[in-house]
């Protein structure tokens, strides 16, 4: 029998091993065809997530919508959910877009660093180069919000599943999200593998805290509280979010591998999605 605190322990565990997957950002001895691979299968990856997160979302509003159309739920609950997620992926999708280009843009960014004098003093190659680890950090931030607004509704699941008595579904739940969460990791080392020196450490774990922490605080709150809004808003968030940030991943992408490489990439990424997703569906859920 599990105990509460060892439920903590777990939910803890199965978002930490998000940064099982980081290290793979400060891989430097590969070409950059083979970079751009790497981060194809990160595509895959998060392509897999997003169809996973939304059906998870729309699972649990068509089940609502469909027992207030019989008569036996609520009808303004029901639209509250529709709305809820897709005012959720509204958020998660054009709040980044607008986020982008408001303040990290190409223009900000020289407004921001000075490009005239980095010009001046570094010459245009290594401008070039600044611009592109600004914008590799950016789109990596972007990665580990998204994934982090998914794991949060994963930890929510668990919660709620042992808050419920399914203490079998709650183990399962916390073994497959384990498993989800280190190829996530290698979601969010993607584009900085692509740069020509070594990520920040710091930022590696402030990026694996942001992906990974909400998963244990996602469980806490799912064991203490359970909310059908709160649970599809945070995957219609998660969703939208991944579905910006695999777009401008697939634009890096194009730029170094030929397109039939991108699809292997993506189509090994996917496996790997659905590989670990078995886990989670021997359990129940």
């Amino acid at each position: 029998m599990v105990d509460y605190n060892q439920l903590l322990l777990l939910g803890g565990i199965a978002g930490f091993t998000i940064f099982l997957g980081l290290p793979v950002a400060a891989v430097r001895s590969v070409s950059s065809s083979k970079k751009g691979f790497l981060n194809a299968i990160a595509i895959g990856i998060l392509t897999f997530l997003i169809v996973d997160v939304f059906s998870h979302a729309w699972e649990t509003v068509g089940a609502d919508v469909t027992r207030a159309y019989a008569g036996t739920a609520s009808v303004s609950d029901a639209l509250l959910g529709v709305v809820t997620m897709f005012a959720g992926i509204g958020f998660g999708l054009l709040g980044l877009a607008w986020y982008g280009t408001r303040f990290m843009s190409g223009a900000s960014l020289r407004n921001s660093m000075s490009i005239t004098a980095i010009t001046t003093q570094t010459g245009y190659g290594q401008e070039l180069q600044v611009v592109q680890r600004v914008e590799a950090y950016r789109l990596s931030s972007m990665i580990a919000i998204g994934i982090g607004a998914h794991n949060f509704s994963e930890g929510l699941a668990i919660g709620q599943s042992y808050a419920s008595g399914a203490i079998g579904l709650a183990l399962m739940l916390i073994i497959g999200f384990a498993a989800h969460n280190a190829t996530e990791g290698f979601g969010i080392a993607g584009p900085l593998a692509n740069l020509s020196e070594k990520p920040r450490i710091r930022f590696l774990l402030l990026a694996g805290l942001v992906g990974g922490g909400p998963t244990f605080i996602g469980t806490i709150l799912g064991s203490l509280w359970t909310s059908n809004f709160v649970y599809i808003l945070f995957l219609a968030l998660a969703g939208g979010a991944l579905v910006y940030v695999s777009m401008l991943m697939y634009n890096v992408a194009r730029g170094q591998l030929s397109n039939n490489l991108l699809m292997i990439g993506v189509f090994l990424g996917l496996l790997a999605g659905f590989v670990t997703d078995l886990v989670v569906t021997l359990g129940g859920a």
